[in-house]
């Protein structure tokens, strides 16, 4: 993870976007039998790095659904999935004003508008 407040941004709507395409792949896949689901976390991981002093690592992490299967082995919970993949969406939407207002400053700093 870069250092700055750009870099933890990035870090983060990479993130979100790791955890929307495992939702998408998710959601494809709730028909297929024997499918288990995939999670995608990183918020921890983050903030753990921002704890702590000086330059750290956050991860993205990829774990197998812990949801229990249904009678054709396929664990997706199509409305775990949806409220996910909306909350997802409104952070993701957060992260982009929130770096698109750094670029805003870099650009007004550097003699620019902060419009």
């Amino acid at each position: 993870m870069t250092s700055g407040i750009i870099g933890i941004l990035q870090f983060a709507i990479d993130g979100v976007t790791a955890q929307q395409n495992a939702q998408a792949n998710n959601i494809a896949n709730l028909s297929t039998p024997g499918y288990t689901a995939n999670e995608v976390s990183f918020q921890s991981s983050l903030q753990h790095a921002l704890d702590l002093p000086g330059p750290a690592t956050a991860r993205l992490t990829s774990a197998p659904s812990v949801a229990p299967p249904a009678t054709n082995g396929n664990n997706v919970q199509v409305a775990d999935e949806l409220v996910a993949a909306q909350k997802d969406t409104l952070h993701y939407e957060t992260i982009s004003e929130s770096l698109n207002a750094q670029f805003r400053l870099i650009q007004g700093a550097t003699g620019g508008s902060f419009q």
